[in-house]
């Protein structure tokens, strides 16, 4: 009888992540646990701006643990590790991630995960990107999409659910995955999901990061529970 291989997610709460976590049971690893970071100061997760009580919502949808260590950026790092440590205490040797080709971010999941003796795994690692999006689809996966850069796409594209239609109005140059930071999504059922996730968009607003992180502008869509 093999081990139980237990893991957690690193989870945005969006779909690469959601696919990624499935892929990973059907590897063999037993998830039981989501790490989702938020913001220090606010009740937003990073990058993708959602409130606590939608990431949790998820959680409680798939049935696992959710942990939501808060830092700002030049913290992100030393907090990130100092979570896994703490679940690797706890028996989880293995962490989940959801990047398909970006080789800085493995590199940083690799270097953060070997400091506190766990095993990083990348289930969408190399896939061609349609593949990536017909498994999304194919699974039924649904989600909005919840943030987009205005340097690629105009803010009609935010709080859209993201299907065959979102993907085929996709300007050229833009990808399918949003895998550059184009566009984040938020997961309201899959699978995996014992019951979908009730929310809807209340508002979209600006938002321009500070110069030293880029001084670009994006759109939030403001989610609420309903």
């Amino acid at each position: 009888m093999s081990a139980i291989r237990q893991a957690l997610c690193s989870w945005s709460g969006g779909k690469d992540s959601c696919l990624a976590l499935h892929l990973a049971v059907e590897q063999g690893f037993t998830v039981t646990t989501l790490i989702a970071m938020f913001e220090e100061a606010a009740d937003r997760s990073r990058s993708h701006a959602l409130p606590e009580s939608l990431v949790r919502a998820q959680a409680e949808s798939l049935g696992v643990e959710l942990l939501t260590p808060r830092a700002d950026w030049p913290r992100y790092e030393a907090v990130f590790v100092e979570t896994l440590v703490q679940a690797h205490g706890r028996g989880i040797e293995h962490a989940i991630f959801g990047d398909i080709d970006l080789i800085p971010h493995r590199e940083w999941e690799e270097k953060v995960c070997a400091r506190a003796d766990m095993t990083a795994h990348l289930p969408l690692w190399g896939r061609p990107r349609p593949l990536v999006v017909d498994d999304v689809l194919r699974r039924d996966i649904k989600a909005l999409c919840v943030c987009v850069n205005a340097r690629w796409l105009p803010q009609s594209f935010c709080g859209r659910p993201y299907d065959r239609q979102f993907i085929a109005d996709l300007p050229d140059g833009v990808d399918a995955c949003g895998e550059n930071g184009e566009f984040h999504t938020f997961v309201t059922h899959a699978p995996r999901f014992r019951w979908p996730i009730r929310t809807f968009v209340s508002g979209v607003r600006s938002y321009t990061s500070p110069p030293e992180y880029g001084g670009e502008q994006f759109w939030f869509a403001d989610l609420a529970s309903g």
